[in-house]
Order: C-alpha cells, then sequence, then structure tokens
C-alpha cells in the first residue's frame, strides 16, 4: 500500500478528472503510474539493459585486458613448429 500526498490544486484536479471519466482517483493515479514507469523504463541506457548479461559465459573472462599477450604466444606456439 502506497500513501501519497498532493497539493490541494492537483487533487482539485484529480477529482475533477475522476468524475467527469467516471474512475475512481485510485485507479487514475494507478494508470498514471504505470504510464510513467514504463516510460522510463524504455529510457535505459545500452549498459543499464544488459548489465546483467556482461560477463556471463565460457572463455577468458579478462581477455579485453591481456588480448595483446594472449595474440603473441598463440603466434609462437604457431611459428615455432
Amino acid at each position: 500500500m502506497l500513501n501519497v500526498r498532493i497539493d490541494k490544486e492537483l487533487e482539485e484536479k484529480l477529482e475533477f478528472e475522476s468524475k467527469k471519466q467516471g474512475l475512481s482517483k485510485s485507479r487514475i493515479v494507478k494508470d498514471a503510474l504505470a504510464m510513467y514507469l514504463e516510460k522510463h523504463a524504455a529510457t535505459l541506457s545500452s549498459y543499464e539493459l544488459g548489465k546483467d548479461l556482461f560477463g556471463v559465459g565460457a572463455g577468458d573472462i579478462d581477455l579485453s585486458n591481456n588480448y595483446k599477450e594472449k595474440l603473441k604466444q598463440k603466434l609462437n606456439a604457431k611459428h615455432s613448429h
């Protein structure tokens, strides 16, 4: 449950819309909050959208930090025969 305090002017506007639309004030506030949250969820950055996936999977987790050394090792191994 959530209790929210609003100023008199906003409360009067909400009351007017409630009567005009034939909806409860709670329904209007819930719908407005759902729209707000949906809008802001869609504006997440690429990082925020994928951060739970980063680093997941097999392989060398430190490859981005030492790729040159890994490449040298592979080339040396290939050409040392």
